[in-house]
């Protein structure tokens, strides 16, 4: 009779116990993909600790570079993942060391990388941004000649958007593909691709935009600001100087003291002032915040 009893009671007690299991299980479900889709795959963190993360200074030449080069492609597009990531390394591997013969596939390469980048498998995703980086060291402005003007944009949002997530390795090899391309690539033409990221709905990505935007900036000299123009420059950092994140409004400042320094130096200005050309060239609410920035620079006892 006391068994009965137990087995009558089984189905009442494991109720509570059991909707608590489901809570405790739908939680990571939903907040690690929303935080970072690299976590999708339960499996994928397991298999990815196999792989090395090569750096470029440990890169080996090709052995028999011409017989490689004609396999590289299929193995970037293999539905094996290691494979994959072998490719990867062996692209970054050709780039270094051998360009001539990547060139040609260049534009190839690089929808290749922007498939890579979007990868889930943080394995693939990584070594992408890797790979990134060592194309944009070895190729430069080659990148823009060479690929279609859709395929460099597709791979400077993807290396934006990776910059914008919270895991962080990710974003730590996206910042450094986003280095390498700023420190690679003539200021000028990459400011133009640059400029309309700032206008992003991802606040994060508007961030890293206008950070790699300062530092084209601060590359570009007088002679490179002449030709975009001083009025266009203040234009994109207004746009960044009262964004929500913090980066975005400092490289925003960042932006309006190099503008600030070559209107000083330039000869074309004649006798008009600063604040002059502030009030002549842009809205007076963002002339009064540029001039009143500018001035809290040179006497910082105004600033407060």
């Amino acid at each position: 009779m006391a068994l009965r009893s137990l087995d009558n009671a089984l189905p009442i007690t494991p109720e509570r116990p059991k909707r608590q299991t489901k809570v405790a299980v739908s939680i990571p479900k939903l907040s690690e993909p929303s935080a970072n889709d690299e976590n999708r795959f339960p499996s994928a963190p397991i298999a990815d600790a196999t792989i090395d993360y090569i750096s470029s200074e440990n890169l080996k030449p090709i052995s028999d570079p011409e017989s490689n080069i004609q396999s590289l492609n299929d193995g970037m597009d293999s539905k094996d993942w290691t494979k994959v990531c072998e490719s990867l390394n062996n692209a970054r591997r050709f780039a270094l060391f051998h360009p001539s013969l990547l060139l040609p596939n260049l534009e190839k390469v690089v929808m290749i990388l922007v498939k890579a980048i979007k990868n889930p498998r943080s394995a693939i995703c990584k070594t992408s941004l890797m790979a990134s980086s060592d194309i944009f060291k070895a190729f430069g402005d080659n990148l823009l000649e060479f690929t279609d003007f859709d395929a460099f944009n597709q791979l400077l949002l993807q290396l934006l958007l990776k910059a914008s997530q919270d895991k962080r390795f990710v974003c730590e090899e996206a910042d450094r593909a986003l280095h390498a391309m700023v420190g690679s690539m003539k200021p000028l033409p990459l400011l133009h691709k640059l400029q309309s990221c700032v206008g992003h709905a991802n606040l994060r990505v508007r961030a890293k935009a206008a950070i790699s935007i300062s530092h084209c900036v601060s590359k570009m000299g007088l002679e490179g600001m002449n030709e975009f123009g001083f009025v266009p420059l203040l234009h994109i950092a207004v746009d960044s100087l009262n964004d929500r994140l913090p980066e975005a409004r400092e490289a925003a400042r960042s932006v309006v003291m190099s503008v600030h320094e070559a209107f000083m130096e330039s000869e074309d200005k004649g006798e008009e002032s600063w604040e002059s050309f502030c009030h002549s060239n842009l809205a007076p609410i963002h002339a009064q915040a540029i001039v009143k920035l500018i001035s809290s620079q040179e006497y910082p006892s105004l600033g407060h």
